[in-house]
């Protein structure tokens, strides 16, 4: 009877929890009909004590405190049974963190690695290798903010967010050292509320932004252009724009979107994950540039 009761048990559990306290209702009154009989078999129907009516009254008997014994085994192997299926559910759901975290991380040095793109590293030293023969100072300038970017991305990859002021100055660096690769075809201006400065975003969300400009608006511009980051608080929103007056809809080579891209859909994936879907990411592009928006709630630490 131990044995059914487990068995029972097994099938029920994965049921809903009424159907479970259905079952197991059914299961005690089976399990007390079934060994109150083989109680009345040895007690009374081998003195001949044969008759329908007999069984019944010797079950009506049993009832009230005495059935506790007849269910005993069925109730012991039931929590028996729920208290190490409870054990393995802990367990599951801690291992299942674990594994979580571990693909968390995996994740975080994949989008590290696509963020920090390895022909902007490669360009980038090109360019300090030519300037170490032309301008030494201005070389060693270079190396620094490069060293800074470098330093902010493996810093920042351990934290879920970052103060947007951090994120800034991150952005500064990366785009000197662009404004050094592209001399004058390449200008960055910002537009920022100095009270937007303490909200807090995922680190690396805004430098995929700049690049798609960089890359897709301005260096297929013979003439260059801008690149403009605008950041304002509006309501219960900080509201971002990163926009360049480069080739826009002309460009033969098309801007990354938020579904397209590696480094937007990241940007786009982070944005959603931490706030929600009405931060994803906006792109449009025209004759005159183009430009990608989205909101985050007004929080701060």
């Amino acid at each position: 009877m131990a044995w059914l009761a487990w068995q029972w048990s097994s099938l029920l559990f994965k049921r809903k929890i009424i159907v479970q306290i259905a079952g197991h209702l059914v299961g005690v009154s089976v399990s007390f009909i079934i060994l109150a009989s083989v109680s009345y078999f040895f007690e009374y129907y081998l003195d001949d004590f044969t008759s329908f009516e007999e069984w019944q009254e010797y079950l009506l008997e049993q009832l009230g405190v005495a059935s506790m014994q007849y269910n005993l085994q069925y109730v012991t192997a039931t929590t028996v049974y729920y208290i190490i299926r409870y054990i393995e559910t802990i367990k599951q759901n801690e291992q299942d963190k674990t594994n979580l975290a571990i693909d968390n991380n995996q994740m975080q040095m994949a989008l590290l690695k696509s963020q920090i793109n390895p022909h902007f590293l490669f360009n980038t030293l090109n360019s300090i290798s030519t300037l170490m023969g032309v301008d030494k100072i201005k070389a060693r300038q270079m190396m620094s903010m490069l060293s800074e970017v470098i330093r902010y991305a493996l810093d920042s990859n351990d934290e879920p967010s970052i103060s947007l002021s951090e994120e800034i100055s991150f952005i500064r660096n990366y785009m000197s050292i662009q404004q050094v690769r592209f001399g004058e075809r390449l200008h960055y201006k910002e537009e920022i509320e100095q009270e937007c400065l303490g909200v807090e975003l995922p680190p690396m969300v805004l430098q995929p932004l700049v690049e798609n400009s960089v890359k897709h608006g301005i260096s297929p511009k013979e003439e260059g252009g801008t690149v403009t980051l605008s950041i304002f608080h509006k309501d219960d929103l900080v509201q971002f724009e990163i926009k360049d007056d480069g080739v826009g809809i002309n460009n033969n080579s098309e801007y990354e979107t938020s579904h397209s891209g590696v480094g937007l859909k990241n940007s786009n994936e982070r944005l959603i994950n931490m706030f929600n879907y009405k931060s994803r990411l906006k792109t449009s592009a025209t004759e005159n540039g183009y430009s990608v928006k989205f909101e985050i709630p007004w929080t701060t630490k």
